[in-house]
């Protein structure tokens, strides 16, 4: 199935390892130029270099940190100016720390608030102006099947990221006349280092072991396994081609089935 999106530019922010790092490499794959970043130079340095080896495609790399507004602007400047211009952006930041409410602080708040919703909003306009130019666009947020179950033991991400889908549907109804699709993509249980942190929280709370904690979790999922960082990357780059021209303000869950509502 052609997809559409040889030549396409998608900008995946925190895309030095985990789903990131899956979904930049799974938009190379698809023939588009990637424009990654992250934190952290070295490993965002070495996963550029393994999708440019492989997948031979245009990559562009900026280590900076994604509650910086300005540091949004200029990496998104930099963007267009080297490869005229951007049709797809992914927005993505680690998850808050594994805490229950009383336990978190107000300075946790915050800066929940600003990695995992503001740097949404920082990207959204930065991009939108260029999407519109276009009259072509899709803005895809990575958050949680938090957003639609709460899990405990994650009261940060599971106020803020709700927040992230009212953004979501905001600006699908605004920019759909442009051209422009958004929507947000809630990970389950999926084999990253987020998992094995939030595995050593409930392990050390619990007292089981880690493994008894990811066998929990595994059972939790209709497929009875833990998910893997490719196949959440699959159903983002589906959801940016031109297959899914009539998807924008959802939330698709890639989990496995954990989410047992209707």
């Amino acid at each position: 199935m052609d997809l559409g999106l040889k030549g396409r530019v998608a900008v995946v922010a925190a895309s030095s390892h985990g789903l990131g790092k899956a979904t930049a490499e799974a938009f190379a794959a698809e023939g588009a130029a990637v424009a990654m970043c992250a934190r952290n130079p070295l490993p965002l340095k070495k996963a550029a270099e393994h999708i440019s080896t492989r997948y031979r495609t245009g990559v562009y790399v900026e280590a900076f940190d994604v509650t910086d507004g300005a540091a949004v602007h200029r990496f998104v400047e930099s963007v267009a100016t080297r490869f005229g211009g951007i049709d797809i952006c992914v927005t993505n930041a680690g998850g808050p720390p594994a805490k229950g409410f009383l336990a978190a602080s107000v300075e946790d708040w915050k800066k929940a608030v600003d990695a995992n919703l503001l740097s949404a909003v920082y990207f959204a306009r930065e991009v939108i102006p260029h999407m519109q130019k276009k009259r072509w666009g899709r803005i895809i947020t990575i958050t949680s099947v938090t957003t639609k179950q709460p899990v405990a033991d994650l009261v940060l991400s599971n106020a803020v990221r709700t927040a992230v889908v009212g953004l979501v549907r905001s600006l699908a109804n605004e920019f759909g006349k442009d051209g422009i699709l958004v929507n947000n993509v809630g990970p389950g249980y999926t084999a990253t280092d987020r998992l094995r942190e939030l595995a050593k929280v409930r392990s050390a709370r619990s007292g089981k072991s880690e493994d008894e904690i990811f066998a929990a979790w595994a059972a939790d999922s209709s497929l009875g396994r833990i998910g893997e960082p490719r196949e959440f990357a699959d159903a983002v780059v589906w959801l940016a081609s031109e297959r899914a021209s009539y998807i924008t303000g959802q939330t698709i869950l890639v989990d496995g089935g954990a989410y047992k509502g209707l």
